[in-house]
C-alpha cells in the first residue's frame, strides 16, 4: 500500500515557457507581471517516502515524523520508514466532497509533550456546507477532537480555503474561500474569502484590525497558501478566476487590515483602498495551492492546474519551474534543507497512476 523504504527516480527535464498567449495546460506558459525565466536540462533526483495516499493536504513535521493529513478524514504518519493511517474522529461528521473535507493541519507548539495540532474541515449542518477549526489530539494511534475553536465559516462544493500556518508572531492564521458567493469576500462582517487570525487558545487577538472579530485581511477568492520570510513579511498564494477570463492567480504580501480586491478587481487591475498583487499570471491558470520560503528567501508554489513546483523570487519578481512531471502539486515544504511535495493527482481532478498520490523528499 505504502512504499517503506526510498526509491530514487529520475527527475524529466524542467522547463517553465516563455510568455505566449496560445499554450496547452500541460505545457503552459505564465503571463505575469514579472519574469519568467526559461530552464533547460536542469534533471533532479528526488525520494518516495509514501505512496498510494487518498488526496494528501498538508504537510507537518515532528523532527523526523512527518504528517500528512487526507481530504477523506485521516492523518497519515510516516516514521522511520514506516507508515501508518491514523483516523481522525471528529464531533461533527466529515463533509469530503468537492474541494472540501479534510484540510489544513497544523501541528501546535510543544507537539512532541502534548500531541496536539489544529485542523479545517468541511462539514454539513441543515442544508448549509460549512467549514470548522478545531484542537485535535493524538491518542493511541488516532486523533480525537478535543475542542472547536471556530465553527460556522461558509463552504461549498468549491472555494473552501483552508490553510492553516502559525505565524512568527505565534498567532494562528487560517485562509478562507468564497465560497462561491464573491461578494462575502468584501463583507468584514463574514469571515468566507478572508484571511483570519486567532490566538493559540481559538481567541480574538486584541490587535486585530477589526474589533472583535478574526479577520485580518479580505478581498480573497480561495486562498491556500501563507508564508512569512526571515523579516517576518507575509505572503500569500491566491486562486484567480475561473472561466473565461480566467488565470489571474496571484502572490501577494499580506498586510494586516488590507482589502485584496476580489471580486473587484483582478490581475493588474487597480483601485484605491485595494491592494494589487506582486505577481499574477495573466490569462493562464496555474491554481497555487500550498507554499513555503526557502532558505535564500524565495518562495516555493505548489501548483494544481499548473502542474509545477514554482520557486518565485520576490526581489526580481521572476518565476522559475523547479520540478514538473509528477502532475497536481498540493503542498510544499522545507525541512532540513530538504523539499517535501504532495501530489494531488487523486482529487478527482487529476490523471492518477497505480502508485498516486506520493510524498516525495527532492535532493
Amino acid at each position: 500500500m505504502f512504499v517503506n523504504k526510498s526509491i530514487k527516480i529520475g527527475i524529466a527535464l524542467i522547463a517553465s515557457a516563455l510568455l505566449s498567449t496560445a499554450c496547452t495546460e500541460k505545457n503552459h506558459s505564465v503571463h505575469t507581471t514579472g519574469t519568467v525565466d526559461s530552464q533547460t536540462n536542469a534533471a533532479r533526483a528526488y525520494t518516495i517516502l509514501a505512496d498510494k495516499l487518498h488526496t494528501p493536504w498538508s504537510i507537518q513535521f515532528d523532527g523526523d515524523t512527518i504528517y500528512v493529513s487526507e481530504r477523506e478524514g485521516n492523518i497519515v504518519k510516516i516514521k522511520e520508514g514506516s507508515v501508518t493511517r491514523q483516523k481522525v474522529r471528529l464531533h461533527k461528521p466529515l463533509k469530503n466532497q468537492g474541494e472540501g473535507g479534510f484540510l489544513g493541519l497544523q501541528l501546535a507548539p510543544g507537539f512532541h509533550e502534548s500531541r496536539q495540532a489544529y485542523a479545517y474541515h468541511t462539514y454539513e449542518e441543515g442544508s448549509k456546507v460549512l467549514n470548522r477549526v478545531v484542537l485535535l489530539q493524538e491518542k493511541n494511534g488516532a486523533w480525537e477532537e478535543i475542542q472547536s475553536y471556530l465553527e460556522g465559516i461558509p463552504g461549498a462544493y468549491t472555494h473552501n480555503g483552508g490553510r492553516l500556518e502559525i505565524g512568527p508572531d505565534q498567532m494562528l492564521y487560517i485562509t478562507t474561500g468564497d465560497a462561491g458567493n464573491d461578494k462575502l469576500a468584501q463583507d468584514v462582517q463574514s469571515i468566507a474569502g478572508k484571511i483570519l487570525r486567532m490566538t493559540l487558545d481559538g481567541k480574538v487577538p486584541k490587535d486585530n484590525p477589526f474589533p472583535g472579530s478574526y479577520v485580518y485581511t479580505y478581498g480573497h477568492r480561495n486562498s491556500q497558501g501563507i508564508a512569512w520570510d526571515k523579516q517576518g513579511r507575509m505572503f500569500n498564494s491566491e486562486h484567480g478566476p475561473s472561466g473565461n477570463p480566467g488565470g489571474h492567480d496571484e502572490i501577494n504580501m499580506i498586510e494586516k487590515g488590507r482589502n485584496y480586491g476580489w471580486p473587484v478587481i483582478i490581475g493588474n487591475s487597480k483601485k484605491d483602498g485595494m491592494i494589487s498583487p506582486l505577481y499574477q499570471t495573466g490569462d493562464t491558470a496555474i491554481a497555487p495551492s500550498g507554499i513555503t520560503m526557502d532558505a535564500e528567501g524565495q518562495l516555493l508554489i505548489a501548483t494544481l492546474r499548473g502542474e509545477k513546483l514554482y520557486r518565485y523570487n520576490p526581489g526580481t519578481n521572476l518565476l522559475t519551474a523547479k520540478l514538473e512531471g509528477e502532475g497536481r502539486l498540493r503542498d510544499v515544504k522545507v525541512h532540513n534543507g530538504n523539499i517535501y511535495v504532495v501530489t494531488n493527482n487523486t482529487d478527482g481532478r487529476g490523471k492518477p497512476s497505480a502508485h498516486d498520490d506520493r510524498l516525495l523528499m527532492l535532493k
